[in-house]
Formats: C-alpha cells, sequence, structure tokens
C-alpha cells in the first residue's frame, strides 16, 4: 500500500526529514508534492528507525513545514533507456534537454548499477586508438580499461576530451560499434556549449549520448549524473553489445558536491572535508568499467579530474589513482610553453598496455619503442638537472644529445594539433625517428633484432623518411595542425 506522508518535521539545506514512516528503503525515490501543487522529485539517503530523510533534486525553496506531502514510489531511481538515446542529450538527472521529445523507454534501470562479479570479468585487451601520438604510444588505452586524466584549473582538459571522444576508434575498425557517452558536471553554459558544438561540427553526435550538469544546476544533480551516464554505458555494452567509452569530466567538482552532501547531513568529515566514504564512493563509480563474460561490449572510463593547486597528493587525484589502472597526467609547464595536449610523460602511465599492444594488436615493436622513449627521455630530465647546475656549454656531447632530443620529441611527439588525428602506425614512425638521433649504443631497452629493422642509420634514412612522409600525405587535414614532419630536418641534421 502506497502512503501520502503529511508534513515535514524539519528542512535542513536540499534535505528534509518526515518521522513516523514506515516500510521504507535506502535510495528510494519520492514524489514531493508542495502546498500550491506542484511536484519534486526526491530520494531517500538516511533511514533511522521511523525517521527519513530525503534529498530533493529541485531543492527546498517554497518548501512547507506543514503541508508538504511526500509519496514513496517503492524503487530506486530509473533511467529510461533505448537505443534512440544515441545522439540525445539529457541533464544530470537523465531528463531530455534537447527538445527532441521524451525517451519511449525498453527498459529502466537502477542507476545505482549492479557490482560485476569478478569471476564474469574478462581481462581487457585490444586498444582504442585515440589519434593522440603520447596517449596512443605511451599510455595507451585499452578496451575495458579506466585510465583517469590528471589536469589543473585553466588547462587544455576540456579541449582533450573532446579530440578524445571525436577520434576515438576501435583497433579492429569497428567505427560503427563504438558509442561515446560524455557526462559534465558543474560545467558553465558556455562549456556545455562548446561540447555540444563539437560534437555537432565534427559528425559525432549520433553515437554520443550528452549528460550535462550546469555549475546553476541543483548542486545535488551532480552526485546523480556519472550515475546515470554509466547506467547508460551498461545498457548500450551489455544490451546492446556495443563498445562505449565514457568520458567524465570533472570529478573535482562530484567530489566537491559530495561533501557538500555529506555536510549537510552532519556527518563527520575526513581528509581536506571530504566525507570518509570517498574512495568506497569513487570505487562504486570507476568500478562499472569492464568487459563480461559471454557479452561482446565494453564499458571503457576516463574520468576527468581538475587537481587543486596542481597537488597530485590531493584527496581526490590520490583516491582516484589507486581505484583506476594508470593516469595520464598534465602539466602546467608544457601548457604554458604552448604544448598541447601539454601530457607530462613520465608520470603518466597505463598499467594494462603491456597487454593490449604489440605483435596482434598495434605492432610487434611497441613495447620496446614505448620503453626505449620513457628511458630516453628520464635521460633528458637528467641532462636538463646537470644543465641548471653547470650550464650546457659545460654538459658532455651525449648529455647534449639529449638536450636536443628532449626539445625534439616534446615539440613534434608530444605536440600536435587539435584536428591532428595521428594513426598509431604514423606515432611508432615519429617515435623512431627521434630514438633515431640518438647513438644506436644509447638504445639499451631495444633488442638487436628490432634496432636492425626500425633503427633509422644513415643509409635507411631517405627511404624511411619518406615512408613517413607517405602517411602524412593520406592524412591531409592533419598537416595544418602539425609541423612535426617540417622540423624533423633538425633531427637529420642531427644524424648526420
Amino acid at each position: 500500500m502506497v502512503l501520502n506522508y503529511v508534513g515535514l518535521k524539519e528542512i535542513s539545506g536540499s534535505l528534509v526529514v518526515l518521522e513516523g514512516v514506515d516500510g521504507v528503503s535506502y535510495e528510494e525515490v519520492v514524489d514531493i508534492k508542495l502546498g500550491e501543487g506542484n511536484y519534486r522529485k526526491g530520494r531517500i539517503v538516511q533511514i533511522d528507525g521511523d525517521r527519513v530523510v530525503v534529498q530533493v533534486f529541485e531543492g527546498t525553496s517554497s518548501v512547507s513545514l506543514s503541508n508538504t506531502q511526500v509519496r514513496p514510489k517503492g524503487h530506486p531511481m530509473e533511467i529510461a533507456l533505448s537505443p534512440e538515446i544515441l545522439g540525445r542529450v539529457f541533464n544530470g538527472s537523465g531528463e531530455p534537454i534537447d527538445n527532441l521529445g521524451k525517451i519511449f523507454p525498453q527498459k529502466k534501470m537502477n542507476i545505482n548499477g549492479t557490482p560485476i562479479n569478478p569471476i564474469s570479468r574478462v581481462y581487457p585487451q585490444n586498444y582504442i586508438n585515440t589519434g593522440i601520438s603520447t596517449i596512443d604510444t605511451l599510455s595507451t588505452l585499452i578496451r575495458g580499461q579506466k585510465l583517469p586524466i590528471f589536469s589543473g584549473s585553466g588547462m587544455k582538459h576540456n579541449e582533450l576530451a573532446v579530440q578524445i571522444a571525436r577520434q576515438a576508434k576501435l583497433s579492429d575498425g569497428e567505427e560503427n560499434n563504438l558509442a561515446i557517452v560524455f557526462a559534465a558536471m558543474g560545467v558553465k553554459n558556455d562549456v556545455a556549449e562548446y561540447f555540444k558544438r563539437q560534437f555537432d561540427e565534427s559528425g559525432v553526435s549520433e553515437r554520443v549520448v550528452m549528460f550535462l550538469n550546469l555549475s546553476n544546476d541543483p548542486v545535488i544533480e551532480r552526485i546523480l549524473t556519472p550515475r546515470c551516464a554509466l547506467t547508460t554505458a551498461e545498457y548500450l555494452a551489455f544490451e546492446l553489445n556495443m563498445h562505449v567509452l565514457v568520458i567524465m569530466t570533472d570529478m573535482t567538482s562530484y567530489a566537491e558536491a559530495l561533501r557538500e552532501f555529506s555536510s549537510s547531513k552532519g556527518e563527520i568529515p575526513g581528509r581536506k572535508g571530504y566525507p570518509g566514504y570517498l574512495y568506497s564512493d569513487f570505487a562504486s563509480l570507476y568500478e562499472r568499467a569492464g568487459m563480461v563474460k559471454g557479452k561482446t561490449g565494453s564499458v571503457t572510463q576516463i574520468p576527468i579530474l581538475t587537481m587543486p593547486n596542481d597537488d597530485i597528493t590531493h584527496p581526490v587525484p590520490d583516491l582516484t589513482g589507486y581505484i583506476t589502472e594508470g593516469q595520464i597526467v598534465l602539466d602546467r609547464t608544457m601548457d604554458r610553453c604552448g604544448v598541447y595536449p601539454p601530457i607530462s610523460v613520465l608520470p603518466s602511465l597505463s598499467r594494462l598496455m603491456k597487454d593490449g599492444i604489440g605483435e596482434g594488436f598495434t605492432r610487434k615493436d611497441h613495447p620496446e619503442l614505448a620503453n626505449q622513449l620513457f628511458a630516453s627521455y628520464a635521460k633528458v630530465q637528467d641532462a636538463r638537472a646537470l644543465a641548471s647546475v653547470i650550464g650546457e656549454e659545460d654538459l658532455s656531447p651525449i648529455d647534449k644529445l639529449y638536450i636536443e632530443f628532449g626539445k625534439a620529441f616534446e615539440k613534434q611527439f608530444v605536440n600536435q594539433g587539435f584536428n591532428d588525428n595521428r594513426p598509431i602506425e604514423r606515432s611508432l614512425e615519429l617515435g623512431w625517428r627521434l630514438l633515431s638521433s640518438l647513438p644506436r649504443t644509447e638504445l639499451d631497452r631495444v633488442s638487436g633484432p628490432t634496432l636492425d629493422e626500425y633503427y633509422i642509420d644513415d643509409k635507411a634514412l631517405l627511404e624511411r623518411k619518406n615512408k613517413v612522409d607517405l602517411i602524412e600525405i593520406e592524412n591531409p587535414d592533419d598537416a595544418e595542425d602539425n609541423d612535426d614532419i617540417d622540423d624533423n630536418d633538425d633531427i637529420d641534421n642531427d644524424e648526420n
């Protein structure tokens, strides 16, 4: 039997308190009828005997203690799903905001999801090509992985998110079977319009499902946004057998909304005021990525977060790093120098890339090339540190070579245009050209047979250059935003 409870005991922020309530459950949805006849939605967030705390999504303004009616719905919050959600735009609670009408659901699913049985999980393999050299070559995104991006306030993480969503494709060429679920939390109106405009202009909006929680929307709705997005992704992946890439920005906004909500409930705060259950709450989101036995679809996550004061030890990036399988770190110094994307190579890693690259996936030389690029760039940092003490003029000849390698690496490999979509073959070839500016004896992370095949000596230089130029010609749209081929003359001169 469904009952209407008339009157409230207490109102505190976005929360209302009822007493004398029986037969309800945690996370249950309620309808709230105001005195003037308007309705709002809420969910039960705390139960203490017959005392119930309800979270009101639209806020508690104009809510009266005496004549407000609360009616439990008997089920948790659900989202309407059908194949027609592709190409649609929703608010943070899953309601359409694109003026294209309501969704006629084939299925309704609980936004909190259900845990994946560890025995049913399939180990992630096969990479997703993002068209970005530093990610595809050095921190490869694997299908079914959760790989966060650690950014900072004011950096170009929004542009990077759009570029990944626009360029992402499956390694086996099943472009029609790849969907993007894009969730933005706490963004300004101009940023939301930027996301929509970029997807429309690039022609990928038909495979994108967008969830937009604006900065002037209720803060509580921000907590629902990633859950609605991930439930949608699970439906597309495990019901429609699609491969889904979920991009969520900004998880720091989500964490701040969770902190505000926790404070309004009077909970004891943890580090920097965040609730003590922040780790488990993040885990309930991030662990929804993966692949399941018997299903051909997959859910891959790229959560994006901004580190307050660029502090990687802040609770949000710190806990995220514990749960996820690596990270991509953006560097403010490189951003100020005009490098895009400003990815800091050395602290970035993908813990699952070793099982999704190499022969049968990308190319057989990929693992050794990635290891050597990491090792050589680490020596660049050592040479720069030494130069800051004794001056670059007093460096040894090999240290000077590493200094030049570092400049070329950042200018030609890390830096690429916003519209530059590089195939993996082109990124690998560019990596070998850069490594070939160093003496062969310095490449100690690569086996002899691989060096014989891919190291570019003086005799093979012209042949390899023509091969890379051919790849460039096959991608004419990239040329206007990327000058790496033009700048390779510097490397050629070093080798000679």
